[in-house]
């Protein structure tokens, strides 16, 4: 037989071979493998064979989400999951790798039992242990560090159960600003400095922005301090073009910080009721016309310009006392709810935001996000449904 004998013969063969790869895609995309590859994002794990068979149920009969839901039942979505997913918001190496803590945990039992996460960077709240563990301490990271060295179930109430931050830490109730002024963001964001790192790593954390991304150089200076030259290297155009477009904005709402310190010696967060730190009032001589911090009084300067796409609450003033109402400020905008969604997307479909329908299932989730009382494990099913076919 020649070779043009064999050629209706190879191309039948062919088309078989790439049908049977085609059908085996479509097999392999089906509940059951949709299900496992949704468990193993959420949990990190595989699934027991009976959560496997109810997750393809979900699935089949068209709630996805139930099935994400029953994958977060897993203790580690809570240890590992949530654990990785929390921690570089409490360091400045921004590491996966540190131990659990306060801020961490905090966060944890908030996702747990659905408080509206706006709470994170306001509320008196704090996770300790439950019984038979040890107490709170705010000058030792000891309860959270056996916690993970046993494995307990964060996941499970009575392991990990809410109290008052303010009944712990000595801070009074109004100067409580969620985990902004727990002992780990304390003493990763308040030691030494200026007290700007504390915004600027909530800023990235919880706003996805760096400061770099919210430069605005048409905004007044009169609030910048005096420890930040106006002529650098004896050129006052780096300050007038770079320096400034971060300054102008992160002053005014760093001021929230102005009675806050961490205690190197004590290891623990420190706070002055109307009394500035001197660290707010260090290295005068760099601009003595600068501003002086007298109180804790801060101001959204970013409510004007091109940071106004922020989203701002119109309800709220702009302005007030302290980190509490401060991180409400924050916590209110628009960016801080797309900034939820956009971190879940990343962990859950291993993947940012690449196209249009990426983008919009991220608009998407968060409208649903801020109209279902800002519940996280509500993102994390929607995303992981969302995702589970990719």
């Amino acid at each position: 037989m020649n070779r043009l004998q064999h050629g209706p013969r190879l191309m039948a063969a062919t088309a078989f071979v790439t049908l049977s790869l085609f059908a085996g895609a479509v097999l392999a995309n089906g509940p059951r493998e949709q299900a496992k590859r949704m468990h193993d994002r959420l949990a990190g794990v595989p699934p027991s064979a009976a959560v496997l068979d109810d997750m393809a149920a979900d699935i089949q009969a068209g709630r996805p989400q139930d099935a994400a839901r029953k994958a977060m039942q897993a203790s580690s979505f809570y240890n590992a999951t949530l654990k990785n997913w929390i921690t570089p918001w409490t360091n400045r190496d921004q590491t996966v790798f540190a131990p659990l803590n306060d801020y961490t945990a905090t966060v944890i039992g908030m996702i747990r039992d659905d408080v509206d996460f706006r709470q994170v960077l306001s509320a008196d709240i704090l996770y300790v242990g439950g019984n038979g563990l040890p107490a709170y301490s705010p000058t030792s990271n000891a309860l959270y560090e056996q916690l993970e060295s046993e494995d307990r179930n964060l996941g499970d109430p009575a392991v990990l159960v809410p109290s008052m931050q303010s009944s712990h830490t000595g801070l009074p109730p109004g100067a409580t600003a969620g985990v902004m002024t727990t002992r780990a963001a304390a003493q990763s964001f308040f030691v030494a400095g200026t007290n700007r790192a504390m915004f600027r790593f909530t800023l990235m954390a919880h706003l996805c922005k760096d400061l770099e991304q919210v430069q605005d150089i048409s905004l007044s200076h009169d609030r910048i301090r005096q420890d930040v030259a106006r002529s650098p290297g004896g050129d006052s155009r780096v300050f007038l073009n770079n320096c400034a477009g971060c300054h102008t904005g992160m002053d005014p709402l760093a001021q929230a910080f102005a009675y806050y310190n961490w205690d190197e010696t004590a290891g623990r967060i420190t706070y002055t009721s109307g009394v500035v730190q001197p660290k707010y009032l260090i290295n005068a001589d760099n601009f003595k016309p600068g501003y002086v911090t007298k109180d804790d009084g801060w101001d959204n300067y970013w409510r004007r310009g091109v940071n106004q796409l922020l989203g701002w609450n119109a309800s709220l003033p702009g302005s007030g006392a302290g980190a509490k109402s401060m991180g409400e400020e924050l916590a209110n905008s628009n960016q801080f709810a797309q900034c939820q969604v956009e971190k879940v997307f990343r962990t859950v479909c291993l993947r940012p935001p690449v196209d249009g329908a990426d983008r919009a299932r991220v608009t998407a989730i968060t409208t649903a996000f801020k109209a279902g009382g800002y519940k996280v494990k509500d993102v994390f099913a929607e995303t992981a449904a969302y995702c589970m076919g990719q």
